[in-house]
């Protein structure tokens, strides 16, 4: 039994690092501050850049969960470290708008592979109702990169060794040589990987998995998490530049602020939905993040805005695993499949970023957090049609 125990947890490592991983796609929020101001970039040519990102989800989520059906999962999150080093690699030779428009990309595809991949790939080593608290705890370290990331781009910025001449770009190559470390540790690690039932499922078959009605509306609940996510991402600091007139180094802060707390809901998420219903969990993480938003079009105090900044982090932590674990557990013969759909919802960190730019442009940042409220709406109905 202990033999057993240790040898889940030597497994459980490697992995846990590829969620760390995982998580250098949130430098694209703070990434595209400083490109913005580096090429002096409108909100919305600026909010191009985690559009892009997200764009390829839509593209490669559900070939990657047929491609897993062929190769194995293990096989695919290497393959999507192998893109990550790549888009990581090419910002060291500059900041141009083509060269950071490929690396976004690359990035964006690499993550679609991994997020697809990665967490079916848990589900091998953890049992299935400790599903959801494994995967929030993935979350958790996931999120431990997202906030670090404009820590190390400002220290770049401001205090990095000036013969390296890569300021706050400096914050990709340290990425890079973690993503090899990951590379290396997975591909040594043994996991044993079951056999999906039956043969495997064509794309029209994958996708005419939405046509379940709980499956959609997960899938639309993934798209407003991560529209959500990324758009405070993007948007905290500016809220704050705008009405308090920060500089961005310094209205930063609020970029590492979500993730702050976003870190820690998942941290105590991984022990509450252990003794917490998902539904009642879920429901309280939503009501967080209605308060927030109403919080942000009414404070224009430093103070209240990180609170309710920091609220959507805390709120909006576990609302993807929750989602996650509800969808695998309704087709779990259907795993590969499902995941690829659910992480294809993943599209909303596209969709709401251009709508957020569009509407900023128009009336300024409260139109960006108008249009995340859409999303906290919608999760809120979500919540009443979950399953106790």
């Amino acid at each position: 039994m202990e033999n057993t125990k240790n040898s889940s947890l030597a497994k459980l490592f490697p992995v846990m690092l590829c969620f760390f991983a995982m998580g250098f796609v949130d430098l694209v929020g703070i990434a595209s501050n400083y490109v913005k101001a580096d090429l002096n970039l409108t909100d919305s040519q600026a909010n191009i850049f985690p559009s892009l990102v997200f764009f390829w989800f839509l593209i490669f989520s559900v070939p990657t969960g047929m491609l897993m059906n062929r190769i194995g999962r293990k096989k695919t999150v290497l393959l999507s470290l192998v893109i990550t080093f790549a888009s990581l690699l090419l910002p060291v030779f500059g900041d141009g708008y083509v060269l950071m428009l490929l690396s976004f990309s690359l990035l964006g595809i690499g993550n679609a592979l991994m997020q697809t991949s990665l967490n079916p790939l848990l589900s091998n080593i953890v049992s299935g109702e400790r599903l959801a608290s494994s995967l929030t705890f993935g979350q958790f370290v996931k999120a431990i990169a997202s906030f670090l990331a404009p820590y190390i781009a400002m220290w770049g910025a401001t205090q990095a060794i000036p013969s390296l001449g890569m300021g706050w770009r400096v914050l990709f190559p340290v990425y890079m040589v973690i993503a090899v470390i990951a590379i290396l540790w997975l591909s040594g690690t043994s996991i044993r990987e079951e056999k999906e039932e039956g043969r495997p499922s064509t794309f029209g078959e994958c996708l005419a998995l939405l046509g379940k009605p709980f499956i959609f509306l997960c899938f639309l609940g993934i798209m407003c998490h991560v529209g959500i996510d990324v758009g405070t991402n993007t948007t905290a600091p500016k809220i704050l530049m705008e009405r308090l007139g920060m500089t961005l180094a310094d209205a930063g802060f609020a970029t590492s602020l979500y993730f702050i707390f976003r870190t820690a809901g998942c941290f105590l998420g991984a022990f509450i939905l252990q003794k917490m219903a998902p539904r009642t969990f879920f429901g309280i993480s939503v009501l967080c993040m209605l308060a927030a938003m109403v919080g942000l079009f009414v404070f224009h105090e430093k103070t209240m805005i990180h609170i309710c900044i920091a609220l959507i982090g805390f709120g909006n932590s576990n609302i993807f695993p929750v989602i996650f674990s509800q969808a695998l557990l309704a087709m779990p013969q259907k795993k590969n499949e499902v995941s690829g759909l659910m992480i294809m919802g993943l599209f909303g960190g596209t969709v709401f970023p251009i709508a957020m730019g569009l509407a900023s442009d128009a009336v300024g940042q409260s139109g960006a957090v108008a249009v995340m409220t859409v999303g906290v709406v919608y999760l809120f109905f979500y919540m009443l049609r979950m399953k106790r």
